[in-house]
Formats: C-alpha cells, structure tokens, sequence
C-alpha cells in the first residue's frame, strides 16, 4: 500500500512518477524499496490517468448516500425496480473506477 501512497504524494507533487523518485520517498519514510514492486506499479500505472482515477473514485464514493437517501423517501411498491437499477448502476460504476486502481494492488 506504501508503493501506492508514494505514487499518489509524488503526483499530488507534481513530480514525475518514475523509480528513482519512488525510492526516494519509501527510503525517507523509512520503508525499504523493493525494486519489483515499484516496477510493478510504474507498469501498471503506465496508462491510468491519475486524476480521473481519483475523480471516479470519489463519484462513486458520494453517490452511494445520495442513493441511498434516496431510496428512503421512495414508494414502497415502486422502489423494488429503481432499486435493482440503481444497485445495478452503482456495481457498474464501481466496477469502471475500480478497473483502473484494480492493477495497482495486484
């Protein structure tokens, strides 16, 4: 997870997202790089666009308790089938922000 966070700090950064840099920050955070993970993650980072990954991530994150909410003030009888297609929808979008960040815990 720490090879994920120094992706993310060395984005937020503005710096580029390469092995050296990497191991500097692991190295100062007192963590000792493993060279094949962070080839790993570089590898599979090589075409995420980071900050739609975190944009989708977030979406999906706000609109479970918006969906939520609601499906609380909804008709009994009514809510059975915008439910299902709202439980349908939400996996579905879940699925598409996760597909990017999916390789970078592999």
């Amino acid at each position: 997870m720490e090879y994920v966070y120094t992706a993310l700090l060395l984005h937020k950064a503005g710096k580029e997202i390469n092995e050296e840099n990497m191991k500097k920050v692991l190295e100062a955070a007192g963590v000792k790089p493993e060279a094949s993970r962070i080839k790993a993650l570089l590898a599979a980072l090589e075409n995420v666009n980071i900050e739609e990954a975190i944009k989708e991530a977030s979406v999906a994150q706000v609109a479970a308790p918006a969906a939520a909410a609601q499906g609380a003030s909804a008709p009994e009888g009514a809510g059975e089938k915008k439910e299902e297609k709202k439980e349908e929808d939400k996996a579905k979008k879940e699925e598409e922000a996760a597909a990017g960040l999916g390789a970078l815990f592999g």
